[in-house]
């Protein structure tokens, strides 16, 4: 019975490669520095806080679309009986989806869902997602990962699975 809980954290980069100032509005002084203003860090932890998996992607999509692709980051791992996520996740087809994979998904309605699809037993395991808040204020605290300054979206996942690698070796060495 493992209880594994997801979360995403955004961080964006502000530094600028051409000038320290920032400079006015429109106009010839606009440089090419859109490259990593936005990245989302799906990380996936056990019930304890250790970092499991970790994927990387762009802000703009929806965190329950980036939830596959994290479930497929965790190589090495079976799937979890459940999965732990805040208001963001409750969705219908995801539930679907995960179900189909033999994953029950346990999430709070939002306050506009119609019908509600989960009652205060499983509920009561989200109070756990502490554990989560936790693990990224861990990740928070590597300087590399807070401010990207990585060009390439490899070399900042790179970046952020040493940074994972460097939590769990503190986790396991007390």
């Amino acid at each position: 019975m493992s209880d594994w809980t997801i979360s995403a954290c955004l961080t964006a980069a502000k530094r600028s490669l051409t000038a320290p100032s920032v400079p006015p509005k429109g106009g010839s002084d606009v440089g090419p520095t859109k490259k990593g203003k936005g990245t989302k860090i799906m990380i996936m932890v056990d019930a304890s806080g250790v970092p499991l998996a970790v994927h990387t992607d762009s802000a703009s999509p929806a965190e329950v679309k980036l939830v596959q692709d994290t479930l497929d980051a965790s190589s090495g791992f079976d799937f979890p009986e459940r999965l732990i996520g805040d208001k963001a996740y409750d969705r219908d087809g995801l539930a679907a989806d995960l179900a189909a994979i033999g994953i029950e998904m346990i999430a709070p309605n939002r306050k506009n869902r119609k019908r509600k699809t989960q009652d205060g037993r499983p509920l009561r395991r989200s109070k756990w997602r502490w554990k989560v808040k936790r693990t990224i204020a861990w990740l928070q605290s590597f300087r590399r990962v807070r401010t990207r300054d990585e060009h390439k979206a490899q070399h900042f996942l790179s970046f952020v699975q040493l940074a994972c690698i460097m939590i769990l070796l503190c986790r396991i060495s007390g």
